[in-house]
């Protein structure tokens, strides 16, 4: 591995490495060492690329790409998109996966979720057209807010509070679609726009907040299960490695694809659903604690999927049986079981 402390304080390019052919591809994921971009770095290292993953590490977690380390391809660069990213070497795969998505971690400090979005959509598209690089966004079902259809079509121009304690994440990633938009429109930027739903898998941080994590974590520590509202609020799970493979396909349509694109998984659960699983899959005797739904906290959440059916050849795979077995099994050994309570996120 090549470390670069940051980016803004100086580095050395990288030495040649005289086993790869001359142009070998590269590709940058930011929020590299996050939940999705970690799993990303490792199918690009599979794929043979020279990998350049940057993380401020403000969530990502070094221990997602530690056995990524010994590789010579994996470059990682510590570094806030907020500001103004160079890289050492050309690169023709930008995904912009930094930011956090749970709402305890993006509510923590709203200001800089917003710039996070902005600023480091505008400093990746300006990479991207320096370097004729393609570009992805990581958007997000945020986007349609507490939407009054369902499931929820690209077409669809969402039903988002600009004011509320969700708005910095929705609106930010809103902002970037539209950046990226007028950087296609405008200077020719070659973009590709994802908006994931809900994901979960092996790599999420048990303490994230998100409610697959939270539900398996309070299980495991014999908690409570805390559902917030009635639980009839609906959400569809993708598993980790499904909507990887998606991003993936869409970064590598060959198709002009600039238009939004939903990945996600359109079997619909509630909560409720949920919880009744994890207690299943878990063999756990907790108790179900009901509490006040969050404001702008939405009752729906189903992707429509055809675009990404018919244009990419990807749906999911993994059934939520399956997916949240795995899951418990990686929680099991890193999940720390010491009762800390957590706050609850969907």
């Amino acid at each position: 591995m090549n470390y670069i402390s940051d980016v803004s304080e100086g580095y050395h390019p990288f030495a040649p490495d005289a086993s790869q052919p001359k142009r070998q591809a590269s590709v940058l994921i930011t929020g590299g060492a996050g939940f999705l971009g970690s799993w990303l770095c490792h199918r690009y290292i599979e794929k043979g690329y020279r990998v350049y993953c940057l993380d401020n590490l403000s969530t990502g977690r070094m221990a997602n790409v530690a056995d990524l380390i010994p590789h010579a391809r994996f470059h990682f660069i510590k570094h806030d998109v907020v500001r103004p990213v160079s890289l050492p070497g050309p690169v023709s795969l930008i995904y912009n996966m930094a930011c956090p998505a749970s709402p305890p971690r993006y509510q923590a400090d709203p200001i800089q979720t917003m710039r996070t979005s902005v600023s480091g959509a505008i400093n990746l598209l300006e990479l991207a057209l320096t370097h004729g690089a393609r570009i992805l966004q990581a958007s997000t079902s945020e986007v349609y807010g507490d939407p009054a259809i369902s499931p929820q079509q690209e077409s669809y121009h969402g039903n988002v509070n600009t004011i509320g304690p969700r708005s910095c994440y929705d609106e930010g990633k809103r902002a970037a679609e539209t950046l990226f938009h007028d950087y296609h429109l405008c200077r020719g930027v070659d973009i590709r726009i994802a908006r994931i739903f809900n994901t979960y898998g092996p790599g999420m941080d048990p303490d994230d907040g998100r409610v697959v994590s939270n539900f398996i974590t309070q299980a495991l520590r014999g908690a409570p299960i805390t559902i917030y509202g009635t639980g009839a609020q609906t959400r569809s799970f993708c598993y980790r490695d499904d909507l990887v493979e998606g991003l993936i396909a869409l970064m590598h349509c060959p198709r002009g694809l600039s238009a939004p694109v939903n990945i996600g998984n359109p079997e619909e659960f509630t909560i409720a659903a949920l919880a009744e699983k994890v207690l299943a899959l878990t063999g756990a005797r907790s108790r179900i604690s009901y509490m006040p739904l969050p404001q702008d906290d939405p009752c729906q959440r189903c992707p429509d999927i055809s675009t990404a059916r018919a244009q990419l050849n990807w749906q999911p795979r993994v059934s939520l049986a399956e997916g949240l077995k795995q899951t418990l099994a990686y929680f099991r050994t890193t999940a720390p079981l010491d009762g800390r309570k957590s706050q609850v996120a969907i």
